[in-house]
């Protein structure tokens, strides 16, 4: 019997409470992260959120769950649709397309 191996696609969600913490679902990897930016890969293309004294509080990447906390000063998509759009594609190429 052959074995197959299905991606399950998470649903991508950002929710945030006022500009002081949030939360990200459809995380597939976190590509970068320090105090003043975070830098994800979800369902939706990368996500960069933009801040200061940012943390990542919890990282589950089983089940593709972000919380971050700091002051958020903006989230900004770039890229296609998740991984496939991607793949093979350096983090800076992206950024300075």
């Amino acid at each position: 019997m052959e074995e197959k191996q299905i991606e399950m696609k998470r649903a991508h969600k950002v929710t945030m409470e006022g500009r002081r913490s949030g939360t990200v679902t459809g995380v597939s990897d976190v590509l970068s992260f320090d105090v003043g930016e975070v830098v994800l890969r979800t369902e939706d293309g990368l996500l960069m959120i933009k801040g200061e004294e940012l943390h990542v509080s919890r990282l589950t990447l089983e089940k593709g769950e972000v919380d971050i906390d700091g002051k958020i000063d903006s989230l900004t998509y770039t890229g296609g649709q998740g991984k496939k759009a991607d793949k093979g594609t350096s983090l800076f190429r992206k950024m300075f397309q």
